[in-house]
């Protein structure tokens, strides 16, 4: 397990390019903290550390938002609003399934059963005055 703390959303942003150095097509993380946490952030690094150009923003409403990358798409899911695993599940299999991009869950915790098995587990705690802490685990 790795901790790191941020102490602004551009240190965020760089723990999430950091972990997307080290992970492959197929991979899959699970993102877990609080609303305002920096979990939007830290998929900001994701899709820089892929070499993605698009602005990345809160699929909240839409459930996912897919962002091309030249190592492959990552698919930006936002379990927040979700009624039900199945409801995801029917809106969204073809993406849950994609074994060419990245899986990225915001709200994980909320339908555990849908995530891969091997899915990097990041926590992120927000501990006020912008100060973040990153915990990444397997």
């Amino acid at each position: 397990m790795t901790t790191i703390i941020a102490a602004s959303p551009e240190e965020t942003i760089a723990a999430g390019r950091a972990l997307a150095g080290r992970l492959s097509p197929g991979s899959a993380v699970a993102l877990t903290g609080r609303l305002g946490a920096g979990k939007t952030c830290f998929v900001r690094g994701l899709v820089e550390g892929w070499g993605g150009a698009d602005a990345v923003t809160s699929p909240t409403f839409t459930l996912v938002h897919e962002y091309p990358t030249p190592r492959g798409p990552i698919f930006h899911f936002d379990l927040y609003r979700a009624g039900s695993a199945e409801e995801v599940w029917s809106a969204a299999q073809d993406e849950l399934g994609a074994a060419d991009g990245m899986l990225v869950v915001e709200w994980a915790d909320r339908f555990p059963e849908l995530l891969p098995a091997g899915a990097v587990r990041v926590g992120i705690d927000d501990e006020g005055e912008g100060r973040r802490v990153i915990t990444i685990g397997s």
